[in-house]
């Protein structure tokens, strides 16, 4: 094992650049989905703060807000304390769409040595990050209808949207596949 690039060209370039290109809008969810969980709990932490102590001034309750967290104990801390509460389908959600960002972020593109990998091997692990995704959409959905909620209080959610969000995100991610992934995911 020496360097990740090679002088050797790849076996399966075309469904390389295909993979490569789903697991990098698969990172870009899980960097927002996370960025929306600090969201909320800073929101929320906030909430508390000037609940406990009223004549705070701002610049004071931002100051004693405490720092982020890694995504694992910023959910812990949101269900805690969130404004009015995650049901018990609500916390397993976020806690697949937690397990589902680690995986993106940290095997979204471990599919071996790009000049040796063969077809087979590039497209098991791109139905494991499609599954992956979809437990991603699934939180990365509720998380956002709470930001939703805090920036637009008045409004009410969009549920069309809400419906087929899952749907959009799997298409973005993994449209440009055609019907290749659903064939393979059948088969299994």
């Amino acid at each position: 094992m020496s360097w990740s690039l090679s002088r050797l060209k790849p076996r399966e370039p075309e469904l390389l650049d295909a993979t490569f290109l789903s697991v990098g809008r698969a990172l870009y969810l899980a960097n927002e989905f996370e960025s929306k969980c600090q969201f909320v709990l800073r929101i929320s932490n906030l909430i508390a703060i000037v609940q406990d102590d009223p004549v705070l001034g701002l610049q004071e309750a931002l100051s004693s807000l405490p720092s982020d967290k890694m995504l694992g104990p910023t959910l812990m801390d949101l269900t805690q304390r969130a404004l009015g509460g995650f049901s018990s389908q609500d916390i397993d959600v976020l806690d697949r769409a937690r397990k589902a960002r680690n995986f993106i972020a940290h095997e979204g593109a471990a599919i071996g040595p790009m000049w040796a990998v063969k077809s087979d091997r590039i497209l098991d692990h791109t139905i494991r990050l499609r599954a992956a995704v979809a437990d991603l959409a699934h939180g990365d959905n509720l998380i956002s209808q709470w930001c939703h909620g805090i920036e637009e209080p008045k409004e009410p959610l969009p549920r069309f949207f809400i419906e087929a969000y899952p749907s959009m995100i799997d298409n973005w991610v993994f449209g440009h596949f055609g019907e290749l992934l659903d064939v393979l995911n059948s088969d299994v």
